[in-house]
């Protein structure tokens, strides 16, 4: 069995910023982080054990310091967390800030708002919770329910695949001939990255192993790139959630990984795989009738 990785995979700048930031701050005094930091369970673990302490609700804070997660926050969330008297960090990733900045002009400028995400991503509900009136789009059928505007003014969720969003802009595009429709791309640069090395990826392996959070957007967004060339794709967290049975001794395996996943949980994903008793399909089924005419 042959490993190659993906030539970009992994965290992104934006995410080791912000750990960074937090466990340096959590070295000088309490800290909590408003959500989680990053959606990657190893991480949060480890920001747990530096003293980070996480809570979903600026009412359940217990210290004088709170931190904004990379995926950022609507100005309606800051402003009731400093109304409780909280000193407010923000961990937000510049790209994320970007998007928002984007999003803002967009509306100034007398762009009905689309924003192509998941509506319940905590970083679409930080781009629209400040908005009066919004769409969020993900897939054809959201494009058709929309109502016609004269024009509409459109952004994405920094981890969407790009392709994605072309054609849903396309879709926008031919549903309101008469409509000006503008795209302002805010899809980052590492997610462009790590999706077009894991296309490659998949067109080249018998199986590709992704490793990411559960709950990570870009981590599943990933998987499905990688499911429409590859019939064998395994999405883990950790090591510990290889299977020996997913694999034959003459497949190339190709790993690839979400930008919240640390370098040391890849390395550790990559051993494992270097050390998996894999066996021959036909030796298995041998060895089965062996042991079922015994």
């Amino acid at each position: 069995m042959k490993i190659i990785r993906a030539e970009h995979l992994g965290m992104c700048f934006g995410v080791k910023d912000a750990i960074a930031l937090a466990l340096q701050t959590a070295r000088h005094e309490p800290l909590t982080i408003l959500g989680d930091l990053v959606h990657n369970e190893t991480v949060l673990a480890e920001l747990r054990a530096g003293g980070v302490r996480i809570s979903q609700s600026p009412a359940e804070v217990m210290t004088a310091t709170a931190m904004v997660s990379a995926h950022g926050a609507s100005e309606r969330r800051l402003e009731a967390a400093r109304r409780l008297g909280l000193n407010v960090l923000s961990a937000t990733c510049p790209l994320v800030q970007l998007a928002h900045r984007s999003l803002a002009r967009l509306v100034d400028e007398g762009y009905h708002p689309v924003i192509i995400g998941r509506p319940d991503h905590v970083e679409v509900r930080g781009m629209t919770e400040d908005l009066p009136d919004c769409d969020v789009v993900l897939n054809a059928a959201d494009v058709a329910a929309l109502r016609e505007r004269a024009r509409f003014g459109v952004i994405a969720q920094t981890t969407q695949p790009i392709e994605r969003v072309r054609e849903l802009v396309q879709l926008l595009r031919e549903r309101f001939p008469g409509s000006e429709v503008r795209l302002v791309d805010t899809v980052c640069q590492p997610t462009k990255q790590r999706q077009g090395a894991a296309l490659e990826l998949a067109q080249t392996c018998d199986v590709v192993v992704v490793i990411g959070g559960a709950h990570s957007n870009n981590t599943h967004e990933l998987v499905k790139t990688c499911a429409r060339f590859c019939a064998r794709v395994h999405h883990v967290q950790t090591a510990d959630d290889l299977n020996a049975e997913w694999f034959h001794p003459d497949d190339l395996v190709g790993i690839t990984a979400g930008t919240s996943t640390p370098d040391r949980v890849i390395a550790g994903v990559e051993q494992h795989l270097q050390q998996l008793p894999v066996t021959s399909p036909c030796l298995a089924l041998g060895r089965q009738g062996v042991g079922a005419s015994g």
